[in-house]
């Protein structure tokens, strides 16, 4: 009886664990599915964001402009730019013009990353 109380446990677990899951990914996949209808849409909106700006030129002048999920991924992406081009990188948190997941255009630079 017990061999069967274990299996039961065992199933009831999983079933709690992929319920969870479930419901993670219907969580960030919202989030995507919104962010490609604003786009599409053409829907601008006004955000603090974390972007990698590129600077080319003496004076230095910005050229482009990056979304980037958060301060670590924006990190690593400026380490691997910089091993690669000759331009200027920092990654900084800024107020923007954002449609989507772009940035549309940059307001303000609140803070540099280092």
């Amino acid at each position: 009886m017990s061999k069967i109380k274990i299996v039961f446990y065992l199933i009831l677990v999983f079933v709690a664990y992929k319920g969870f899951v479930a419901f993670k990914d219907f969580e960030i996949g919202v989030d995507n599915r919104v962010a490609e209808i604003e786009e599409k849409a053409g829907l601008e909106r006004e955000g603090e964001v974390i972007g990698l700006m590129m600077y080319l030129g003496d004076p230095p002048r910005l050229t482009e402009h990056l979304y980037t999920e958060n301060r670590s991924k924006c990190l690593e992406m400026k380490e691997i730019a910089e091993e690669t081009s000759f331009a200027y990188y920092e990654c900084a948190r800024v107020n923007a013009v954002i449609s989507g997941k772009k940035i549309v255009s940059i307001i303000e630079e609140l803070e540099v990353i280092q």
